[in-house]
């Protein structure tokens, strides 16, 4: 995130469009008289008169359950410190948006104007009819503690103040971890914990309760040693003062300590201090954006460390996004009383032992690691990993349920766990895990069309989010005005003109004219031909000087694929390319093919295309579940359409069993797994719902993809380019910024996949000749 940052662009990303980052949607049908009667008056009169009689049936008639207040009142926000109710309002509302696509919560945020701990309690308390739960947030200690306090006792619903127990829970789970590989009893260690606020405090409760010796922890605030004799400590800081006179220093504290524990300052320990730490030390440097001392010079001190920190760029990244939107999704689901300490340490422990466990494929793709295992870099999940919904929540809601706290008991955890995985989609999720793989090893990606601002502040956002290296191809003057005149940072970026580069163009064409050369092509045609910046930049990419490139945004889709075609040529044992558009849709994504190149192909063509998206789909760590498009349903019409889709599956039922196919059926059948099953319990698709559709020619995808990024909401994510044997990807004309960023990041996961299968036929080749010598 570091580069994110930057002031205009998160003033743009906030303001545009809508401003802010949510809103309220209506969840029932609104289109008719009916539909209004039914959701105001006189119709909401039924709900209002069943409440009345049972209060506990506001869970029945209205979003309360899955309703989540995060309240602050602007005295601790962030890194900023006390800068007010309405400037807290941008992180409640990130708060909120985190709560949703991670746990599917609703939120309303809620900003408090006044510092008065008898108000703001006042104020909190008389809003429990309307919440299943409270997120407390940037309160400063100590008052928080106070607060959340109170609030716990007065009220009978769910409360947490995040900021304490968040870090708390996901460092206790690394903790346990670290203490299990380090070889250390939990129960033995000694703790240096630098800072004394909110989450320092809790942290080491926690700990505590977790089994660490209360005389085996000294602490340390801006004034030094938490200690006896200290006189300006409050009473939450006064419990973990200690007795002991032989230290005065955190350097001399660290000496012989197992752990130390940072949530203070950036660069406060020095490498000294570690040295002089007990063997195999743990080191939690939690302090953002800049560690207690940097992860490069820990490791570089101490061999035998496990550091943890608070950034995504570093191994075992302590981030609270692993606990707060799963500890309320248990407590909201069996409507929970409170949040208690069994349900806290539930979560630690659900989250620890889920680290031990074999690491999904997809969360491997997203870090682009070939196998990530419990070890020194893998202390706690990822963010990514989609089984945390299921574990942590469910172990919060058991632990409730055990400890009497829970006001609904759920007995069928399956049918459980099953509610928690549909909940959320794919949508999202899958762009954000395609986005953090391409962040792990970023690719040079030549921009054909680089003297556009679109294409100018795409290339700074994946510059700047580390997505890839972008390469400027275009007049040097024109590229650089643009630049200048709209602000862009884009500084040591490589800037190409073909124009100037004579001894370039005369290799390229020297190398299109030896392809080209029985289709009609001179030596003069081809060196005329690399003026155009779409057959010098895919030249570049095919002489590996670019990993991939992007282009389409100012010209149309077969201007811009023929010099792909004709410099790179479709990858060995492909007969064709086709165009894949991912779909992302409340459901999850779906694929559609072929969207963009092949206008009326053959039933062996349609073969070729199903194929191609059989395989790239795959690359997405999604199983393809194919369906063949028609306006018939298994032979219920006749026609050149439904005969030609008909034929193609059974091509693919005989010669490719190994793929999840059917057809040929209309688009509800396909989608609509119900339908499906209740009317052609015969096919393969009977079972689950395609995610991937193939249309019977051109028009109709085209049609379809449009209609639905229109009418219905979904996001389009393409046209991604299948077959070539170098990765062009190739923008629509007029895309957004936002769409040619997408673009750019599934380029990059593509060069990385192309690496991939080239390196394990690498090593497969090298196995073979091994095993025949």
């Amino acid at each position: 995130m570091s580069n994110i940052n930057r002031k205009q662009d998160a003033l743009d990303y906030h303001s545009q469009g809508r401003p802010g980052k949510i809103q309220v949607v209506p969840t029932k049908p609104t289109t008719s008289q009916r539909d209004l009667t039914m959701a105001y008056s006189p119709g909401v009169a039924e709900p209002c008169l069943k409440i009345a009689d049972n209060t506990d049936d506001v869970y029945k008639y209205t979003a309360k359950g899955n309703l989540v207040a995060v309240i602050s009142n602007g005295t601790a926000v962030l890194g900023l410190g006390n800068i007010g109710p309405e400037a807290s309002k941008p992180v409640m509302e990130g708060k909120g948006l985190l709560f949703k696509i991670f746990a599917d919560i609703d939120v309303f945020d809620l900003e408090l104007d006044t510092k008065n701990i008898d108000d703001f309690v006042k104020i909190v308390k008389a809003l429990e009819p309307t919440f299943g739960g409270v997120n407390l947030e940037d309160i400063k200690a100590p008052e928080c503690f106070e607060i959340e306090t109170r609030l716990k006792q007065e009220m009978n619903i769910p409360v947490m103040h995040d900021d304490q127990h968040g870090t708390a829970i996901i460092s206790g789970a690394a903790l346990l971890n670290a203490c299990e590989i380090q070889k250390k009893k939990i129960d033995k260690i000694k703790v240096v914990v630098s800072g004394a606020g909110a989450a320092a405090v809790s942290c080491s409760k926690m700990y505590l309760s977790l089994g660490v010796k209360k005389e085996n922890l000294v602490m340390f605030d801006i004034n030094g040693l938490i200690n006896m004799e200290r006189t300006d400590l409050d009473d939450m800081r006064m419990f973990f003062a200690t007795n002991r006179t032989d230290i005065g220093t955190i350097g001399e504290a660290m000496k012989g300590a197992d752990v130390f524990i940072g949530l203070s300052a950036g660069n406060v320990i020095q490498p000294e201090m570690l040295v002089g730490m007990a063997k195999n030390p743990i080191v939690f440097a939690m302090a953002n954006p800049n560690p207690e001392i940097a992860y490069e010079l820990a490791i570089k001190t101490r061999k035998d460390l496990i550091m943890a920190t608070g950034r995504s760029d570093y191994p075992n990244q302590v981030n609270n996004v692993l606990g707060f939107p799963y500890i309320f999704r248990g407590a909201l689901d069996v409507r929970a009383t409170t949040i208690n300490e069994a349900m806290k340490i539930a979560a630690v422990k659900a989250i620890a032992e889920l680290a031990k466990r074999s690491v999904p494929e997809a969360v491997n793709l997203a870090y682009n690691a070939r196998n990530l295992k419990f070890g020194k870099d893998y202390i706690i999940p990822k963010p990514v990993d989609f089984r945390l919904i299921t574990e942590v929540s469910i172990a919060v809601a058991k632990a409730a349920i055990e400890s009497g706290v829970a006001r609904k008991v759920i007995t069928d955890w399956d049918a459980y766990s099953e509610e928690l995985r549909k909940r959320l989609g794919l949508d999202d999720a899958i762009m954000r895990s395609i986005t953090t793989k391409a962040k792990t090893d970023p690719k040079r990606v030549v921009f054909a069309e680089a003297d556009n601002y679109k294409i100018l502040k795409a290339a700074q956002i994946v510059k700047d989010e580390n997505i890839a290296i972008p390469i400027l191809l275009g007049n040097r003057e024109k590229i650089q005005s643009i630049i200048d005149e709209h602000a862009l940072e884009l500084d040591g970026v490589e800037i190409i003109d073909q124009m100037q580069n004579p001894v370039k163009t005369k290799q390229y064409a020297a190398a299109l004219y030896k392809k080209r050369q029985r289709k009609g092509v001179s030596i003069n045609d081809a060196t005329k031909l690399l003026r155009d910046r779409n057959y010098y930049g895919a030249s570049m990419v095919e002489f590996g000087e670019a990993d991939a490139m992007i282009s389409g945004l100012t010209k149309n889709y077969g201007d811009t694929i023929k010099p792909a075609l004709q410099v790179i040529g479709v990858e060995p044992g492909v007969k064709r390319v086709a165009g894949m558009y991912m779909m992302m849709t409340k459901k999850g994504p779906v694929f559609f093919g072929d969207t963009t190149v092949n206008v009326d192909p053959t039933a062996e063509e349609l073969v070729d295309i199903t194929l191609l998206l059989d395989k790239s789909v795959k690359q997405f760590n999604i199983k393809p579940r194919i369906a063949l498009l028609s306006y018939s349903n298994f032979g219920s019409n006749d026609g050149v359409t439904p005969n030609k889709v008909r034929e193609t599956v059974r091509i693919l039922h005989k010669n490719h069993p190994e793929v999840v196919v059917d057809g040929e059926m209309q688009g509800n059948f396909a989608i609509n797994n119900e339908l499906l099953k209740d009317n052609f319990p015969f096919s393969t698709l009977a079972d689950e719902p395609a995610n991937t559709l193939i249309f019977p020619n051109l028009e109709s995808g085209n049609i379809a993809y449009k209609l639905l990024q229109e009418l219905g909401g979904a996001e389009a994510v393409g046209p991604i380019l299948l077959g070539l044997n170098k990765p062009v990807h190739i923008v629509q004309l007029g895309s957004s910024v936002r769409e040619i960023v997408n673009m750019v990041t599934i380029a990059v996961v593509d060069v990385q996949a192309k690496e991939e299968i080239a390196e394990t036929s690498k090593r497969k080749g090298i196995f073979t000749k091994t095993t025949k010598k």
